[in-house]
């Protein structure tokens, strides 16, 4: 039986304060109070003090209301009946459905431990060429999305669910538009991949703790579906709204700050949730990718700063599209080998030549004159951009080979864009 606390000494924002014993870091608790009953997380132990961040906030709540420990950290289900379903970032359901109680996980757990790790070795097939032939994603990674406000980055991540060769979608939105939500909802329905889909959303008018919420939620399931051999994808955005509610939090608990008022443990924030991608010895995977918006395109900002020590590589999604430059898949080398013998040589050929038609673009706007060899980069370089990144291409990935085959073939002759002789002869268009 756990104890009733009758007093609560302090109240600030929606964090309130009760002297307690026995109680554990981030166990869930209800504050009973004119309005109801309110659910509470402990964020903060200081000897006998016990801080909790109320869900819904802290406005009705007096010091004399009842606080009530669980027991228990948050939970929530790892069954299949959560396919198709949308919930809050407290886990309870957005589509007027019933709630899911069945086969409880507590959320928030250690990453696994690396010696049941396997090593990535399976491609994730996106039908993205800019991801698929350049930057592949790979079975149990972890990668951002370095991006600015506008971007398309949401609509990337719709596209991806829909399309990415996995048995398993985990959504989590943090601080979304209700536009953007709605968006996701109705693409992911439209085109019949709700049903292997598990939504966390939080709006941006929704309490600042569900934010915090959503990314362990959304893991909490991933692993009990790859657990049961499941590959799964967990789709994260926004990552840098989840860092500000982190900081919002620190402010209203006067925690002292850090690099520009984030919290001091803002990377073992971000690491653990991060370190959740695994790929299970004899069970499923878990592959993660996030988004991180950068204010003001500012790379050195704390969020993608730390973020870039604890994943794999990046994507940069600018001006519509995913840059060649400053992307990248540490993991690629694990998987390019074993999809088709010229996918390493297309790749280098023609990200080489695009970094060759770019210094001539600095050449052209100086006014210097174009050589032979410059109007074939300048023709090869509107051609690229055209069919391969622009993310309105839609390709499977041999399809996306031999497109950069054609590409090459109409631009250059054979021996200008320096591959092996045995890739030319074999897979040269019109040899």
């Amino acid at each position: 039986m756990r104890k009733v606390y009758h007093k609560i000494s302090h109240i600030a924002g929606n964090v309130i304060t009760v002297e307690a014993e026995g109680v554990a870091y981030n166990e869930l608790a209800e504050v009973e109070s004119a309005r109801g009953v309110s659910l509470a997380q402990v964020i903060r132990l200081a000897e006998n003090k016990v801080s909790l961040q109320v869900f819904a906030g802290s406005r009705g709540i007096s010091t004399g209301d009842q606080v009530r420990f669980l027991g228990h950290e948050m939970q929530v289900s790892g069954s299949d009946d959560l396919l198709g379903r949308v919930f809050n970032g407290r886990g309870v359901p957005r589509d007027n459905r019933p709630d899911v109680n069945s086969e409880l996980v507590e959320i928030g757990k250690p990453s696994v431990n690396p010696a049941k790790r396997v090593i990535p070795r399976n491609m994730i097939r996106t039908n993205i060429p800019m991801i698929d032939l350049f930057n592949t994603l790979v079975e149990s990674q972890k990668l951002p999305i370095f991006s600015v406000a506008g971007e398309p980055y949401n609509e990337l991540l719709a596209r991806i669910a829909l399309q990415a060769e996995v048995d398993v979608i985990v959504l989590g939105g943090m601080g979304l538009k209700y536009d953007d939500y709605l968006i996701f909802k109705r693409t992911l329905d439209e085109q019949g991949a709700l049903s292997r889909t598990v939504m966390f959303i939080h709006t941006a008018s929704d309490p600042v703790v569900e934010c915090l919420m959503v990314p362990d939620l959304s893991l909490a399931v991933a692993e009990a579906y790859a657990l049961r051999g499941k590959r799964v994808l967990c789709l994260l955005t926004d990552m840098t709204n989840f860092s500000d509610a982190l900081k919002e939090i620190a402010i209203t608990m006067e925690q002292i700050p850090s690099n520009r008022g984030y919290p001091g443990d803002l990377y073992s924030q971000l690491a653990s949730r991060y370190e959740k991608a695994v790929d299970f010895d004899g069970a499923g995977s878990i592959t993660i990718l996030a988004v991180t918006t950068m204010p003001g395109d500012d790379v050195t900002h704390p969020v993608p700063d730390n973020t870039g020590y604890i994943t794999e590589g990046q994507f940069y999604l600018r001006n519509g599209r995913i840059e060649p430059f400053g992307s990248l898949s540490r993991l690629k080398q694990q998987v390019n080998g074993r999809t088709r013998p010229d996918h390493r040589a297309i790749m280098d050929a023609m990200i080489r030549l695009y970094s060759d038609y770019k210094s001539t673009l600095e050449k052209q706007s100086m006014g210097f004159k174009m050589s032979a060899w410059d109007s074939k980069l300048l023709k090869y370089g509107a051609r690229f951009e055209a069919e391969m990144m622009s993310l309105a291409v839609n390709i499977p990935l041999e399809a996306g080979l031999d497109l950069g085959w054609k590409i090459l073939a109409d631009c250059f002759d054979k021996t200008e864009v320096g591959i092996k002789t045995d890739l030319l002869e074999q897979y040269w268009p019109g040899n």
